[in-house]
């Protein structure tokens, strides 16, 4: 199970908010390949898809996954944040034997 802070659950509301588009979707989190480090995380707002594990964040906040990120994501808590670097979705990936110095990608 992934779980989101309080501080993601606020930042995908306002991003669905100041997207019309956005109505009825979720957030999706998915793992691709690529990155420094083998993998890097993605975020979208999307539909669901058949196979999807769907969190419920909060009240009214539907996070999915698909099967093969979950592998990989299982167990993983996504924050935000904001320094003087940037600004961002993070993960805390127990699974990540590896980050990259940025922390975008990581190997497993």
């Amino acid at each position: 199970m992934i779980q989101l802070t309080e501080r993601a659950i606020s930042k995908v509301r306002q991003f669905a908010s100041q997207a019309p588009e956005s109505t009825g979707k979720g957030f999706r989190v998915y793992i691709q390949s690529g990155g420094c480090s083998g993998y890097s995380y993605r975020f979208k707002m999307d539909d669901p898809r058949e196979g999807d594990m769907v969190i419920e964040a909060g009240t009214d906040v539907r996070v999915f996954v698909d099967p093969k990120s979950l592998m990989m994501l299982d167990g993983c808590t996504v924050d935000f944040v904001e320094n003087f670097s940037g600004s961002g979705f993070k993960v805390q990936n127990p699974h990540a034997k590896g980050t990259c110095g940025c922390g975008e990608s990581f190997t497993c």
